[in-house]
């Protein structure tokens, strides 16, 4: 019954999540059941329910990670070749193909800020880092796409 209740109340999020790690959506399915199974298995208390989607993220997280590691190799993402022209200009897909080529810890950071929402304390939370560390990957994130978008899109501020 609780991994129900959690698969319904973050589900989307943790897939989502999954799904930016992985490139893949069976993928991502795989790694949100072993984070339930976790969460089962250890049974872990919580002071509330922003600790308890916290500790999700982070297990999530760490699963895609070791699931990226242990193949050793990276899925082609279905937009890798995605190009936007004048008629797609409002269509922001490019813009996440370019943070997923992000280095992780860029990546990682940019997808929690924007994608879902999180305050930079949140993510430091979550990531287990200082909050000026977080600004700062976040900072040189933002820096390293508007390099990326400029260079291959010739987009410019």
């Amino acid at each position: 019954m609780r991994a129900e209740n959690a698969l319904k109340q973050y589900g989307n999020a943790l897939l989502r999540l999954a799904f930016s790690y992985l490139h893949n959506i069976q993928d991502a399915e795989d790694a949100l059941q072993d984070a339930l199974i976790q969460y089962m298995r250890k049974a872990p208390e919580f002071e509330n329910e922003a600790h308890e989607k916290a500790w999700l993220i982070s297990v999530t997280s760490n699963i895609c990670k070791n699931k990226l590691r242990h193949t050793k190799r990276l899925r082609e993402d279905e937009l890798s070749e995605f190009i936007p022209d004048e008629r797609e200009a409002d269509d922001l897909s490019f813009v996440w193909q370019c943070v997923k080529s992000l280095p992780e810890k860029y990546s990682e950071v940019l997808h929690l800020f924007y994608y879902e929402g999180y305050s930079t304390a949140e993510i430091a939370g979550m990531l287990s880092k200082n909050e000026s560390t977080v600004r700062s990957l976040l900072m040189r994130g933002r820096s390293m796409m508007k390099a990326t978008l400029e260079d291959i899109y010739g987009y410019e501020e």
